[in-house]
């Protein structure tokens, strides 16, 4: 395993991220082919062993059941300190207004088990909440030792520079981390965001890294079921299969010359875009072995380009 600094603060992660969304418990309604506490173990168990120490989950995953089951198989593997924990705030009641975040900070530390998240992330842009709140808010649970470093998640460009502007002049803590949305088949955020995150050097961790496993496979849809269920997935790129499934059959080309994986190529894109830390979500280890593997994976100038050439616009989706 290979690691980085998170932007510009003192956290070393690895350069892959396993994403706990797959954690939790159906019953929450949330999604249908999340992992039960056992299932959930076996995979950061194996991350751990492939030596990952970067884990993203979330306040309202699975009704905060993911934040339980990373948890619980954390606390059995592995020392505290040798792991970073993400968690995120927003889709919640009050968003992220000061009562509301210091209402889920509590929660998510006390379901995580631990008296500190590393990196504690805005899940979006709350349009309702003004920045300066949001931000004198976050910088007192650095100041109070719940929180390591800050990140964001999917927003536009120029909601990241006022929030990042709001704290440079108010000597608050800034954001060291973008969780956006991007992969070869949606690139928006390359007009302005991550031009935004180069200027404040914040590093990036992209989700859906290989769009819900489009960009893993010939095959559109597979027979699991989350392609069967996971109408999110569907919303973000169903409607522009037509024009995005020639880029995955560049993929596809790519794999088969390399003799490696989709997986490995589309991933081993995101490297040689800058990418710091690409979150993958796995249910099972085995693909969580394939994605390791795309880091032995160095694409050149010319596979980039080809990788890039066919694609076209899209409507923003992530960004509120």
């Amino acid at each position: 395993m290979k690691y980085v600094k998170l932007g510009n603060s003192d956290l070393q992660v690895s350069r892959l991220c396993v994403g706990c969304m797959s954690f939790g418990d159906p019953a929450s309604k949330m999604h249908a082919w999340t992992l039960n506490p056992e299932q959930s173990e076996a995979i950061v168990k194996r991350a751990l062993d492939l030596g990952i120490n970067f884990f993203d989950t979330a306040n309202t995953y699975s009704a905060g059941t993911s934040e339980e089951y990373l948890a619980r198989a954390l606390k059995k593997h592995v020392a505290r300190d040798k792991v970073i924990i993400g968690t995120k705030v927003f889709f919640n009641e009050g968003r992220l207004s000061k009562d509301a975040i210091l209402r889920e900070i509590d929660g998510s530390l006390k379901r995580l088990g631990t008296d500190y998240v590393d990196l504690y992330i805005i899940h979006r842009f709350d349009q309702g909440t003004p920045i300066e709140e949001t931000m004198e808010t976050l910088d007192s649970l650095v100041k109070a030792g719940k929180v390591r470093a800050l990140g964001a998640s999917a927003m536009y460009g120029y909601q990241f520079h006022n929030m990042q502007l709001a704290a440079e002049r108010n000597g608050w803590t800034k954001f060291v981390s973008m969780q956006n949305h991007y992969n070869l088949i949606y690139r928006e955020d390359e007009r302005d965001l991550i031009p935004v995150c180069h200027q404040y050097n914040v590093a990036l961790t992209p989700y859906s890294p290989l769009a819900a496993g489009r960009l893993s496979r010939v095959d559109w849809h597979a027979g699991t079921i989350r392609s069967r269920t996971d109408t999110t997935a569907v919303a973000k790129y169903d409607s522009t299969k037509d024009r995005d499934y020639d880029v995955v059959l560049r993929v596809y080309e790519l794999a088969e010359k390399y003799g490696v994986t989709m997986t490995q190529i589309a991933l081993a894109w995101h490297y040689a875009k800058g990418v710091a830390s690409p979150i993958v979500g796995i249910t099972k280890t085995k693909y969580l072995d394939d994605a390791a593997g795309a880091l032995d994976v160095e694409l050149s100038k010319d596979d980039v380009e080809y990788l890039e050439e066919l694609y076209a616009p899209h409507h923003v989706v992530g960004a509120i």
